[in-house]
């Protein structure tokens, strides 16, 4: 309970709109654990209270989480001493697939402390 406080929570409450600043490899992972962990549950539960409802209930917890999502991300990449302008690779048309292997291996990269 203490880690989805500190890694998940934390980040949606202090660091909602926050693109400044650094964040290190295990805030940034276990956000993005705990982001698929509450995609699943939410998928599971959106077949038990049909599909309608557990469509809307996904993209609201998903633009919810964009922001936060975005800002983790540029911090992560302040922290290895990339630009966030970097996260853009992931949004070219017919290049996002070779850009998102680029931004998973900047967001394993160690510290540049």
């Amino acid at each position: 309970m203490n880690a989805i406080n500190t890694y998940f929570i934390d980040v949606i409450k202090n660091h909602y709109f926050d693109f400044n600043g650094r964040a290190t490899r295990t805030q940034f992972w276990m956000f993005v654990l705990f982001s698929v962990i509450l995609g699943i549950v939410l998928g599971l539960l959106s077949t038990l209270i049909g599909e309608k409802a557990g469509t809307v209930l996904l993209a609201v917890v998903n633009l919810a989480l964009l922001l936060p999502s975005l800002g983790i991300a540029v911090r992560r990449l302040h922290d290895i001493g990339r630009s966030g302008w970097w996260l853009l690779l992931a949004f070219i048309p017919f290049i996002n697939f070779i850009g998102g292997i680029v931004l998973l291996v900047f967001y394993v990269l160690p510290s540049k402390n």
